[in-house]
């Protein structure tokens, strides 16, 4: 039997473990939310990757001194499993009373342990705090629709049927919204998030998006899960020539979870925004 979200660590009352202890990571297997949208592992209409970012990355040094930097984890979007959140989240506090010689020796260790965590190889960066602080900020590309005057009467579940297009006029065209809203499937706590769509294929009209991205403000669902719904309607309502999909979530528990799925392959930058 597949362990499913219910039964992970998360939302229930856990032991603080300071060291090493990889077997705290929880896996759960990806499959079972890719047949509710109908796809398999060998019908993926996506490439892509989930950018996690921890900014409470430490462990200590042979000397005894502790050691503080901000850890980058690239995912591949078709590994079988997801980590659930809280368990990554207590499997780095493990590392916390754990002595590294050199941050390329942590690197080595985190990757083989969400590697095997993930089913298929996850990339690594141990990066210090001067060099994101150097990066800063950045905004998200495209057109902001979130000025636009919508009305709102339904926020239980997506609803793919408010997406409205003009088959008349093909466009090329990115646009973003900060209001993407969803709640954890498990805690029912929310998840704060900004949206990228970038297509090539009829008009989407803007306002109708709009409304359907916060038709997703009570929906209760993983991150990673949201992104994939939004690029499946969009999908199936443009046929576009070229469509990514990617939302970027404002941190809990020190951690980060930004999805990018698209119909290329593609090598995003992992640049934060300013919630982030």
């Amino acid at each position: 039997m597949h362990p499913s979200a219910e039964t992970s660590p998360l939302g229930k009352s856990s032991e603080y473990v300071a060291t090493y202890t990889p077997s705290l990571l929880f896996p759960i297997p990806r499959q079972a939310k890719w047949t509710e949208l109908g796809v398999t592992a060998q019908t993926l209409p996506w490439q892509g990757v989930d950018y996690w970012n921890c900014f409470e990355l430490s462990w200590l040094l042979p000397s005894g001194k502790p050691v503080v930097a901000i850890g980058e984890f690239a995912i591949p979007a078709d590994s079988p499993n997801i980590i659930e959140s809280k368990s990554f989240k207590l499997y780095l506090n493990s590392l916390n009373q754990t002595v590294f010689a050199t941050p390329g020796e942590l690197r080595v260790c985190l990757e083989k342990d969400l590697s095997a965590a993930a089913g298929k190889p996850v990339a690594v960066r141990v990066r210090t705090l001067g060099e994101v602080e150097e990066e800063g900020t950045t905004a998200l590309p495209g057109l902001c629709i979130d000025a636009l005057d919508i009305t709102v009467s339904s926020y239980d579940h997506p609803q793919p049927e408010l997406l409205a297009c003009n088959p008349e006029r093909m466009v090329e065209e990115t646009l973003h919204s900060h209001l993407l809203k969803s709640n954890c499937p498990v805690t029912s706590q929310p998840d704060w998030g900004s949206v990228v769509v970038d297509y090539q294929g009829p008009a989407l009209d803007h306002a109708s998006l709009l409304a359907y991205l916060v038709s997703f403000r009570q929906h209760a669902d993983f991150h990673e899960q949201c992104v994939e719904r939004i690029y499946l309607d969009l999908k199936q309502l443009l046929d576009p020539q070229h469509l990514t999909v990617y939302a970027r979530y404002v941190r809990r528990g020190g951690l980060d979870i930004n999805p990018y799925r698209s119909s290329a392959a593609i090598t995003p930058r992992n640049l934060r925004l300013v919630r982030q």
